[in-house]
C-alpha cells in the first residue's frame, strides 16, 4: 500500500514509519517509508536527494525515546500525543503518532508528525489525560501546602512512587563542574532488594551519574522496561548497567531536571508498573519541568542566604550573620543554650602590613587567621568575621573545661612562625549572664592581650585601644 498521497495531503510535516516487530537489528527495525515535502525539507538539504525505505536514523538522531513511542503506538494501536523538552535540538517538541493499517502482522505502520518551539507552550503542556492532570495538580498543591521545602519534596516524591507503582523514587542533585552529586529526597519500599540511597552514594557514584546523559541520548528521558532495553543501555554504559543490576533495578525511568542549559539533577523511578509506562512518561515529563523550577528557586535562595551571611574573603560567617545570630537568641527564635563560650580574635599587624606591603598581603593575613581558626576550633563552633581585622567564635555546647582547653590551644598557636599572628580573648557562659555580656568580656580581654603583643613587638606601630 502506498501512503504517498496520504502524507502529501497532510497539513503539516509528516512521514510514515514502519516498525518491523520481529527484527532484532535496530538499523532495520525502524524504517522511513515515505514523507511529504515539508518533512523532507526539514531533514534534507535537497528534496531530490531524500530517500525512502531507509532507517529513520538517516535523517534524525537515534533516540530510545522515539523508538519506544513508535513501539507503543503500533503495539497498542492507539494514537500518541506528547510534548517534551528535547536536549539535542534545545527546543520543545510536540509529537503526534497515529497507527496505520498494515497488511503484515509483523510490520506495524504509523504516521509521525512533530512541531518544535524554542520556548515551552503551557497550553500544550497541559494537554494531558484527566488522570495525569489530577495527579499532577495534587502534587503541585503539596508543593505549596508547606513552607518547608524538604518536607514538600519528600511528600511529592512519595506520591510519585505510589502513582508509578514503583519500588523507589529519588531526586539527585548534581554539580557536573565539580563532579559531585547529593540526594535531595527519596521514597522506597523497604526490602532486602531495595536499600536506601546512602548505601550506594559513595565517592565514586558520580562516575555512574556521568553516564546518564548518554542513556538519555538526544531525548528527554531514559526508559528501561525490560531486558531488551537493559541490553541496549549496557552497550552504552556497561559500568552504569552493572551498578543498576547490583541495586536490583529491572525497570527504570530517568528524567533530567534542567534550568536553562544547566542540569540541576535527576528524578528517577525504579521497578515501576510497566502497564503504566505511557502515563508515567507523561506525568514525569510534566513533574520534571515543575520540580526543576522549584529546585532552581530553592538553590538560588540558598545561594543568596550564603552570600548574605558569608565573608567572601575568608569563607567564615560575616557580621550580618553574627547580628542575626544574636538577634535570634535575644528574641528566642534560636537560643544559644548554656554552656557556651565566646572568643574574640584580632589579627596582629594588619594595618602595618597593609601600609607597607599592600592590601593583597593584608588579605593573606586575614585568610591565614581564618584558616587557623577552622583548624583549631571544634567542628561545631561558629566562626564570624565581625570587623576589618576581628573575628569571633561562639563555642556552642562547650563546658568550662573544654573551653579552657580550646583557649589554651588558640593561645599556643597564635604566634606560630611563618603564620599570621593574632590576639585571643575568651569568656565562658559560667562567667556571664548572657551572650552579650560574654562578648563584651571576651572583647575586653582580647584588647589586653593585643596591647601586650605590641609591647613585645615594637616593629609594628603602637596599637591603641579605641576610646
Amino acid at each position: 500500500m502506498s501512503y504517498k498521497d496520504f502524507v502529501d495531503n497532510f497539513g503539516r510535516l509528516a512521514c510514515v514509519i514502519a516498525v518491523n516487530l520481529t527484527e532484532e537489528d535496530d538499523s532495520r527495525r525502524y524504517i522511513l517509508v515515505d514523507a511529504n515535502d515539508a518533512y523532507k525539507r526539514s531533514v534534507a538539504k535537497n528534496i531530490e536527494d531524500f530517500e525512502t525505505g531507509v532507517p529513520y536514523t538517516r535523517y534524525i538522531p537515534k533516540t530510545a525515546n522515539f523508538e519506544a513511542l513508535a513501539e507503543s503506538c503500533v503495539r497498542s494501536n492507539k494514537p500518541i500525543h506528547t510534548y517534551f523538552d528535547t536536549d539535542v535540538f534545545n527546543a520543545w517538541m510536540e509529537v503526534y503518532m497515529m497507527p496505520l493499517v498494515s497488511e503484515d502482522p509483523d510490520r506495524g505502520l504509523l504516521l509521525f508528525s512533530y512541531e518544535m518551539n524554542q520556548n515551552a507552550d503551557v497550553d500544550k503542556m497541559t494537554d494531558i489525560s484527566s488522570e495525569t492532570a489530577s495527579n499532577v495538580l495534587k502534587m503541585c498543591l503539596k508543593l505549596r501546602e508547606t513552607t518547608d521545602f524538604q518536607k514538600a519534596m519528600d511528600s511529592v516524591v512519595e506520591d510519585i512512587r505510589e502513582y508509578c507503582g514503583a519500588k523507589s523514587c529519588r531526586i539527585l542533585l548534581t554539580d557536573f563542574p565539580k563532579k559531585q552529586c547529593s540526594l535531595l529526597s527519596e521514597a522506597y519500599v523497604k526490602s532486602p532488594e531495595m536499600k536506601p540511597m546512602s548505601e550506594y552514594l559513595t565517592d565514586d557514584f558520580f562516575s555512574i551519574v556521568e553516564t546518564w546523559p548518554s542513556l538519555i541520548n538526544n531525548s528527554n528521558c531514559c526508559v528501561i522496561t525490560g531486558q531488551k532495553d537493559m541490553d541496549r543501555a549496557e552497550q552504552i554504559t556497561p559500568a552504569g548497567v552493572a551498578a543498576l543490576k547490583t541495586a536490583n533495578v529491572e525497570r527504570l525511568v530517568i528524567f533530567p531536571l534542567r534550568s536553562g542549559e544547566e542540569t540541576l539533577g535527576y528524578i528517577w523511578v525504579v521497578n515501576f508498573d510497566v502497564n503504566k509506562t505511557m502515563m508515567i512518561r507523561e506525568t514525569l515529563n510534566l513533574m520534571a519541568f515543575l520540580l526543576s523550577a522549584e529546585i532552581a528557586n530553592e538553590l538560588n535562595i540558598r545561594k543568596m542566604k550564603i552570600m548574605s551571611s558569608t565573608d567572601l574573603l575568608t569563607g567564615v560567617f560575616n557580621r550580618n550573620a553574627m547580628n542575626n545570630r544574636i538577634s535570634y537568641d535575644r528574641y528566642g527564635t534560636s537560643i544559644i543554650e548554656k554552656p557556651f563560650g565566646v572568643f574574640f580574635i584580632d589579627v596582629n599587624g594588619l594595618k602595618t602590613t597593609n601600609d607597607t606591603k599592600g592590601h593583597i598581603e593584608g588579605d593573606k593575613l586575614l585568610q591565614d587567621v581564618a584558616l587557623a581558626l577552622k583548624e583549631l576550633a571544634a567542628p561545631n563552633n561558629e566562626i564570624y568575621r565581625v570587623g576589618g581585622d576581628e573575628f569571633m567564635i561562639i563555642a556552642v555546647k562547650t563546658t568550662a573545661a573544654e573551653f579552657a582547653e580550646m583557649e589554651q590551644t588558640l593561645r599556643s598557636q597564635s604566634e606560630r612562625p611563618n603564620r599570621a599572628h593574632f590576639a585571643v580573648g575568651g569568656c565562658h557562659s559560667d562567667e556571664a549572664v548572657d551572650i552579650i555580656k560574654a562578648m563584651q568580656t571576651a572583647d575586653a580581654r582580647m584588647y589586653v592581650v593585643k596591647e601586650e603583643y605590641y609591647a613585645r613587638h615594637p616593629e609594628y606601630e603602637l596599637y591603641k585601644k579605641p576610646m
